[in-house]
């Protein structure tokens, strides 16, 4: 089998960003599991494994990637660092038509890239097999409930950035009280949804079923996670079939508010795409005793009316008021805290990156250093080394043309 070397990438967007894609000890044991492969490292100045972490367990640090036959990143790679002829991998951002980052994907057209996008490496069942997913769900889980107690002024939890690793910011929720009568509701599952329940599981609160939170009348913490036949209904009064609201969600409406009108903090954990009906208007919201939205999925301008813009790691909350359908002081009574970070597992870099590469090494790795029988590379290459767009991203070449 012909060797393959692997390079990591120094990460180039800004604010910079300091997760890798490979742990130190991940690059060795790649090399163990893959004798073929040889992963050296780019050096760089930002990232939470230093360059001595890495050559402490003997990896290779280089300035020059040119020799390297497949080139790894974690978001998008910055087009003065594109190498061509070569296979990337990294989050590229542009299977949504993203405005931002059309001359990325000229660049590696241009380039001759075979560019692998995280985002859809999915496996013969068609469901994503990598992601920082977990890890947005326990961060965001962790910043709502630290908003919770800033809003309520019940108590203070350092930010998830100022802990050292995910034992530190857990040791922190020993903090959490909850006044009585205290109810939480969840939407979604999915990586992100389980993220999040990873964090609910180590707080004082006992979960319900929907229809039992929404007739519950004791004074415990409780809460209550949703699926999508929970928050959305039809229309017209007839049973909810998944399957129809995929293929027609126009046939549907948001049922939460009914949730929204018993919680005091809501987090958001769904996916939702914009054919789909909004989950909380302004009206809902309005209504609710919601006073605190942690939005992890954080679509702008989207299902949820308070999230009109997202936050950042250093400063992750704003304010959002129902009257004036604007910005807010986020203490003052009657204005809803909203945090809306949309780069959640930065904030935990170390625990992040080891549980992402531990995802490319069970899922991923065997397909890209092996035998590909279900064509998982395949399906996940957005172009290809002659500079075309594969068959299922075509969609993308009126995008690539402007």
């Amino acid at each position: 089998m012909n060797q393959i070397t692997v390079g990591i990438i120094r990460e180039g967007k800004v604010p910079p960003d300091k997760r890798v894609p490979l742990t130190p000890k991940q690059c060795k044991q790649v090399e163990q599991l893959f004798p073929h492969v040889k992963v050296v490292v780019q050096t760089s100045p930002v990232r939470a494994f230093t360059d001595k972490h890495f050559t402490d367990e003997g990896v290779e640090i280089v300035s020059d990637l040119a020799h390297c036959d497949i080139i790894m990143g974690v978001k998008e790679v910055n087009i003065s660092d594109l190498i061509p002829s070569k296979k990337f991998l990294f989050f590229s951002h542009t299977l949504k038509k993203q405005p931002y980052n059309r001359n990325l994907l000229r660049a590696v057209l241009d380039k001759k890239i075979q560019l692998i996008d995280y985002e859809v490496l999915k496996n013969s069942a068609n469901k994503r097999i990598i992601g920082f997913g977990r890890y947005a769900g326990i961060v965001g889980a962790y910043n709502g409930f630290r908003a919770f107690g800033l809003k309520h002024q019940l108590y203070d939890l350092k930010q998830a950035c100022a802990c050292a690793d995910r034992v530190e910011m857990e040791n922190e929720l020993k903090k959490v009280t909850f006044p009585k009568n205290t109810k939480i509701v969840l939407t979604g599952f999915g990586r992100v949804g389980n993220g999040a329940r990873e964090i609910m599981k180590l707080l004082p609160i006992e979960e319900l079923a929907p229809a039992e939170f929404l007739a519950y009348k004791g004074e415990a913490a409780v809460f209550t996670q949703l699926e999508v036949n929970d928050y959305f209904e039809r229309i017209d009064g007839t049973p909810f079939e998944k399957q129809t609201f995929y293929q027609t969600p126009e046939l549907f409406q948001s049922a939460f508010h009914k949730y929204a009108e018993h919680a005091q903090l809501y987090i958001a954990c769904h996916y939702w795409s914009n054919k789909s009906p909004n989950i909380l208007t302004n009206e809902a919201l309005s209504s609710s005793q919601l006073a605190v939205v942690a939005d992890i999925s954080c679509d702008i301008a989207g299902p949820i009316a308070c999230t009109i813009r997202p936050s950042k790691i250093a400063d992750p909350i704003f304010g959002y008021d129902t009257t004036t359908q604007q910005e807010a002081d986020w203490m003052q009574p009657g204005v809803i805290a909203v945090m809306a970070v949309d780069n959640l597992p930065c904030e935990l870099p170390l625990d992040a990156s080891e549980d992402f590469g531990n995802e490319l090494i069970a899922q991923v790795f065997p397909a890209l250093f092996g035998e590909d029988p279900t064509g998982i590379i395949e399906r996940g290459s957005e172009t290809d080394l002659s500079g075309n767009l594969t068959s299922n991203f075509a969609y993308l070449q009126d995008y690539v043309n402007g």
